[in-house]
């Protein structure tokens, strides 16, 4: 029997979710992802960002509706980790739709921890694509509220 998946609530603690974000393009976005997450986590940027450039290679994390759901294994971490972040404008992310991105959901994991890190990007998924959810997140006033309309979507706080 597989154990219950960890909420996204615990996986994204307010100090996972950013406002604001400025990028010219992908490469950039992802490099300033990789950079906060690092400096979070405790784990060098560049490992963060190395890893979501390999994951990229192998297809766009854009998932259309101007959403981007980067993710990766990350040898070393101790746990999944998720973070939140709404762009101040769209950035180009060689989506599905081929329209830019201003919604981030990125999710970094240990490698053994597959079937969480799946589970977790799955609920994100779901969430980021409701519309009224994307919306919500879209309105959000702040990083906190941000995180509010995000883990409201499913009845989480």
């Amino acid at each position: 029997m597989a154990a219950d998946p960890i909420p996204l609530a615990a996986l994204l603690p307010p100090a996972h979710v950013f406002t604001g974000l400025r990028a010219a393009d992908k490469a950039r976005l992802l490099q300033d992802l990789a950079r906060r997450a690092g400096a979070v986590l405790g784990v060098a940027a560049g490992d963060i960002a190395g890893a979501l450039a390999a994951r990229e290679a192998l297809g766009s994390t854009g998932v259309g509706a101007g959403i981007a759901l980067p993710h990766a294994p990350l040898p070393g971490l101790a746990a999944t980790a998720a973070f939140l972040a709404r762009l101040e404008r769209k950035v180009p992310f060689d989506a599905v739709d081929g329209q830019p991105i201003d919604l981030v959901f990125l999710l970094l994991g240990p490698p053994a921890a597959r079937a969480e890190h799946l589970a977790a990007l799955a609920a994100a998924t779901r969430r980021l694509r409701d519309r009224q959810a994307a919306a919500a997140l879209r309105a959000a006033a702040d990083a906190a509220a941000l995180r509010r309309a995000f883990l409201a979507a499913d009845g989480e706080t």
